[in-house]
């Protein structure tokens, strides 16, 4: 057999074994972020447009909603019960919205929704989610079309006090609690509480 041939052979074979295990590696990656998606609950704001007026209204509208979240689910033991929690308030959630919308002198509707959302990877303070399907507390304000703002209302990591964007250690010790061994070390991995997608990360190790 000629060596050219038998280079490509081996070409050939690798290439199937690096599909192989990039294939492996996704299921994988794909396995913890459902497992993770199924374990925490998030809260999702559209503003209806990027200019600075609609941007500082979906602020208000996130302090407003948030400040009676914050009360109503204090009691919520998991993330079943504080799904049942929101169900039974997003007539309150909505009103509370369109109460903000109206102060402001505006008319956009408001739509208040727990439902499955398409995230792509996203951060919030520390944390680094991958992206793919999240059960979420959507709030969009009219046309739903600016910038979003998002966090994780279970377990939570949005109403600490009257910080937004800063993960206390209340918040991290809560995600410890809800995550496995494995998923809490995954978030630990990158030594910067990141929970992110590792697919293809041992082709940039040195």
């Amino acid at each position: 057999m000629r060596k050219g041939k038998v280079v490509w052979y081996i070409l050939v074979g690798m290439n199937l074994i690096l599909l192989l295990l990039l294939g492996l590696q996704y299921g994988r990656n794909l396995r913890m972020q459902e497992d993770i998606a199924g374990k925490v609950l998030r809260f999702h704001v559209l503003a209806n447009s990027d200019s600075r007026e609609d941007q500082a209204l979906k602020l208000a509208v996130r302090d407003a909603v948030g400040a009676e979240m914050a009360e109503v689910l204090a009691g919520a033991g998991d993330r079943e019960a504080c799904e049942k929690i929101i169900n039974a308030n997003l007539s309150r959630i909505k009103a509370t919205a369109e109460r903000v919308v109206e102060e402001w002198g505006l008319d956009y509707e408001v739509e208040a929704a727990l439902e499955e959302v398409d995230f792509p990877v996203k951060t919030y303070g520390d944390y680094t989610f991958p992206a793919g399907k999240y059960e979420a507390l959507r709030v969009v304000i009219g046309e739903g079309e600016g910038h979003n703002w998002w966090c994780v209302m279970y377990p939570n990591m949005c109403f600490s006090g009257s910080v937004y964007e800063v993960v206390d250690e209340e918040a991290e010790g809560k995600l410890r609690e809800v995550l496995d061994e494995e998923e809490y070390e995954t978030v630990l991995s990158s030594g910067d509480y990141e929970v992110r997608l590792k697919c293809l990360d041992f082709l940039r190790e040195p």
